[in-house]
C-alpha cells in the first residue's frame, strides 16, 4: 500500500501543477527533486527513486504546453555537501523526452538541503518580480542546519505570488509536520503519501482550491474596549483599573505618559480572563493614559486619562543615634507596601540604598545605624523609580564599650568575658591575635541581650585581644588584652597492653571539657584521631587498645585547634602475650581441664594484700574466678577450671590497685 500511496503522491503533484497551469498558464513552475541517499530506500520492494522516475514521466507526458517547467535537483553529486544543488533544466516549454532522460540519469547520493534548494528555485523563477510556483518532492527532512518553515514564510512575504506545493512520502508524523509548514506558509498544499484513499480525498480538495478563486479576506473589525481608572492617583501608588471586555488573554493594560507613541509599554498587567486588576503609578507626576493594548500588533483599543500627583511623606527619627544600634523610625503614610525606608549619608545620590526596611502596611519600624559616625538621612523612597518623597536627618555618634577579660588564660580553655553595654544584640565578642586586621573574627559569641559570656581560647600561645565588634560594618568599639599561655599537662597509661583490651589512662587536669584523649600510631600527624574520649571534667578514663600490634601514643588533645598537649608511649602486643610490670610472673601456656599447674614469680608489690588470681581472659583486671593470697615463697599451685577456654593468671597488688603481671593459659 505504501508503494501505491507514494506513486499517487507524486502523481497528485502532476495533478496540482497541471490543474494550476490551466487556471494560471502564465505561472512558471520548478520541480525541486530530492536526490538524497535515502531515496534508495524501498517501499514494498521498490526503491523510492524508481517510483519517482515513473511518476515524473507520467507528469511530463501530461504537462500543459503553455506553462514553462524547470527541474532542480539536490544531493545528486556529492555525499556530504549541503551546497550540492543544481539547475538541471531551466524553466521553458517542456521537451518531454529530454526531461525524462534527465530525471532517469539522477543518482541519489547526498544530503537534504531543503531550505537552500527552495531558495535556489525561487531565485531561478525571479519570484520577487513574477508569480512563481515550486513543487518540492522529498522523502526526508532538512539535514543542513536550516529552518525551511522560517524561509518559506520569508519568501511568501517577499514574492509577488510565491507558492510551494509539497509532496512527501514514506514520512513519519514529525517529518510531515516539518514539511507541511512550507506549504502552509506559502498558500500551497501538502500531500502526504500514507494512505491511498486519504490521498485521493486530499487531492480532490487541492484541485478544487486551485480552480476556485478564494473569497477576499474581509478587513478585521477592531473592537473597542471601555477602560475605567481613577481621575487622580498618587505617584508610586497601586490603583484599580477595569475594562468591559477581554479580547485576548495575552492583551495588556499599561500606564504611559499622555500622547506616548503607539506600542509604548511601562508598568502593565495581562488581561488574562479578568475584567479588572491593579497597576502601579510611575514616580513622576503629570498626565498619563491607561491603555488597553492588543498583544497582536501592540494596537491601543481603549484609553482612560489619569493625573498623577505627588504626595509627600513625613518621616520621624531620633536626632542622634549610636553607630551600629537599632533605632525606631516612623512615617505618616504608606504609598505602596513595596516602598522602603533607608538610612544613607547626608546628600547621598537619589536611589542610594543601604540598611533598609519595606514599608508594607505599617507606619513604623526599626533600622540599624551604619558603623561610621556622621550626618545621615532616613529616607522614604518609592519602590517605583527609587524616588525619595520624605526625609529626616540623623546624627550618628560613636559609643565605646568597656570589655573585661582575664589578663592570662590557658590555651584552649573556656574563659569569662564581660562588657558594660550592648549596642546591638547582633554584635559579637571575639578573641583574635593582637593587632589583627579590623573585621578579623575567630571564636566568638553574639552580644544578644547579655553583658557577659564565655569564649574559648585559641590553641596557640601569645598576645591576643578580646574585641567587642559591631555587626554593622565589623567595626571594633571595645577591647581587652589577654595573654594565652600553654598549660602544663601530664598523661600516663600502661607501658604495654594486649591488642583489643581496655587501657586505663590518667591525665593531670581537664583544660576544656571538649578536649579529648586518643590512641594513635606513634608519630601520627597532629590532629589524627582514632578511638577517643572527651575529657569533660574527668582526669581518668578508659579506651580500647587497637587490634593491631605496634607502637602507639596516648595523647591529650585540645579540641581548639586539635593541638596535642601531652602524650605517653604505648606498646600494643599480641592478644595472648604475657605482660609484666615487676612481678616476673610465669605460667604454662596450656593445661587440661581441672589440671593443677604451678605458677612462679620473681618480684612483687609493696602492698599488704597481694594475690595470685585466675580469671577469664576478658574479665576486668580486678575481677576473677578464684584468687589466693600470697603468704610467702615464689610459687603457687592453681587448679584450672573444668571448662575449656582462655584464662589469665594475674599477680595483683590489691592494696595499691596495681596489676604487676599476667599470663594467658589455654584450657583444652
Amino acid at each position: 500500500m505504501k508503494l501505491v500511496a507514494s506513486k499517487l503522491a507524486i502523481m497528485a503533484t502532476a495533478g496540482i501543477i497541471a490543474h494550476a497551469s490551466a487556471v494560471q498558464a502564465a505561472d512558471d513552475v520548478v520541480i525541486v527533486y530530492d536526490a538524497s541517499g535515502s531515496m534508495w530506500g524501498q517501499i514494498d520492494g521498490t526503491s523510492k527513486v524508481e517510483i519517482a522516475r515513473e511518476v515524473l514521466a507520467d507528469l511530463v507526458n501530461d504537462w500543459d504546453a503553455e506553462t514553462n517547467l524547470g527541474l532542480v535537483a539536490y544531493g545528486h553529486r556529492s555525499k556530504g555537501d549541503c551546497t550540492d544543488i543544481e539547475t538541471l533544466i531551466s524553466p521553458a516549454p517542456v521537451d518531454r523526452g529530454s526531461f525524462i532522460d534527465t530525471v532517469n540519469a539522477i543518482r541519489p547520493v547526498g544530503k537534504t538541503p531543503i531550505s537552500a534548494s527552495i531558495q535556489h528555485a525561487a531565485d531561478l523563477l525571479a519570484y520577487r518580480d513574477n508569480p512563481a510556483t515550486v513543487v518540492l518532492i522529498s522523502d526526508g527532512v532538512e539535514t543542513c542546519n536550516a529552518d525551511p518553515c522560517a524561509l518559506s514564510a520569508q519568501l511568501a512575504k517577499q514574492g509577488v505570488k510565491f507558492t510551494v506545493h509539497v509532496v512527501g512520502f514514506d514520512l513519519d508524523d514529525a517529518a510531515q509536520a516539518s514539511l507541511s509548514c512550507i506549504a502552509d506558509n506559502t498558500g500551497g498544499m501538502f500531500v502526504p503519501a500514507g494512505n491511498a484513499d486519504e490521498l485521493h480525498n486530499a487531492l480532490a480538495q487541492v484541485q478544487d482550491a486551485m480552480v476556485v478563486e478564494p473569497e477576499p479576506t474581509p478587513e478585521p473589525v477592531i473592537p473597542e474596549v471601555i477602560l475605567t481608572a481613577p481621575a487622580q492617583v498618587t505617584t508610586g501608588a497601586t490603583f484599580d483599573v477595569a475594562w468591559d471586555k477581554t479580547i485576548n488573554s495575552s492583551d495588556f493594560i499599561t500606564i504611559v505618559p499622555a500622547g506616548a507613541d503607539e506600542g509604548t509599554r511601562h508598568n502593565h498587567i495581562r488581561a488574562r480572563d479578568d475584567l479588572s486588576g491593579k497597576l502601579t503609578a510611575p514616580a513622576t507626576p503629570g498626565l498619563y493614559e491607561v491603555r488597553y493594548v492588543l498583544d497582536e500588533g501592540d494596537r491601543t483599543i481603549g484609553v482612560a486619562s489619569v493625573e498623577l500627583v505627588e504626595a509627600g511623606v513625613t518621616v520621624t527619627a531620633p536626632a542622634q543615634v549610636t553607630t551600629g544600634a537599632m533605632f525606631d523610625v516612623a512615617w505618616d503614610k504608606t504609598i505602596n507596601s513595596s516602598d522602603f525606608i533607608t538610612i544613607v549619608p547626608a546628600g547621598a545620590d537619589e536611589g542610594t540604598r543601604h540598611n533598609h526596611i519595606r514599608a508594607r502596611d505599617e507606619l513604623s519600624g526599626k533600622l540599624t545605624a551604619p558603623a561610621t559616625p556622621g550626618l545621615y538621612e532616613v529616607r522614604y523612597v518609592l519602590d517605583e523609580g527609587d524616588r525619595t518623597i520624605g526625609m529626616a536627618s540623623v546624627e550618628l555618634v560613636e559609643a565605646g564599650v568597656t570589655v573585661t577579660a582575664p589578663a592570662q588564660v590557658t590555651t584552649g580553655a573556656t574563659f569569662d568575658v564581660a562588657w558594660d553595654k550592648t549596642i546591638n544584640r547582633s554584635d559579637f565578642i571575639t578573641i583574635v591575635p593582637a593587632g589583627a586586621d579590623e573585621g578579623t573574627r575567630h571564636n566568638h559569641i553574639r552580644a544578644r541581650d547579655d553583658l557577659s559570656g564565655k569564649l574559648t581560647a585559641p590553641a596557640t600561645p601569645g598576645l591576643y585581644e578580646v574585641r567587642y565588634v559591631l555587626d554593622e560594618g565589623d567595626r571594633t568599639i571595645g577591647m581587652a588584652s589577654v595573654e594565652l599561655i600553654e598549660p602544663e599537662m601530664g598523661i600516663s597509661g600502661p607501658g604495654s597492653v594486649r591488642a583489643g583490651t581496655q587501657v586505663d589512662i590518667q591525665w593531670s587536669s581537664a583544660i576544656n571539657g571538649s578536649d579529648y584523649v586518643t590512641i594513635v600510631p606513634a608519630g601520627a600527624d597532629e590532629g589524627t584521631r582514632h578511638t577517643h574520649l572527651r575529657v569533660r571534667d574527668m582526669t581518668e578514663g578508659r579506651l580500647k587498645a587497637p587490634d593491631e600490634t605496634g607502637l602507639y601514643e596516648i595523647r591529650y588533645v585540645l579540641d581548639q585547634g586539635n593541638k596535642t598537649l601531652a602524650s605517653a608511649p604505648l606498646e600494643v602486643v599480641d592478644a595472648d602475650a604475657p605482660l609484666d610490670d615487676g612481678a616476673g610472673l610465669s605460667a604454662p601456656e596450656t593445661a587440661a581441664p581441672s589440671e593443677v599447674i604451678t605458677v612462679t614469680w620473681t618480684g612483687g608489690g609493696e602492698g599488704a594484700d597481694q594475690r595470685i588470681a585466675l580469671a577469664l581472659k576478658e574479665q576486668p583486671d580486678f575481677s576473677w574466678v578464684s584468687a589466693q593470697k600470697i603468704e610467702a615463697g615464689q610459687s603457687m599451685e592453681l587448679k584450672m577450671p573444668d571448662e575449656p577456654g582462655l584464662y589469665e593468671v594475674r599477680y595483683l597488688d590489691v592494696s595499691n590497685r596495681a596489676l604487676l603481671g599476667r599470663s594467658v593459659v589455654e584450657v583444652k
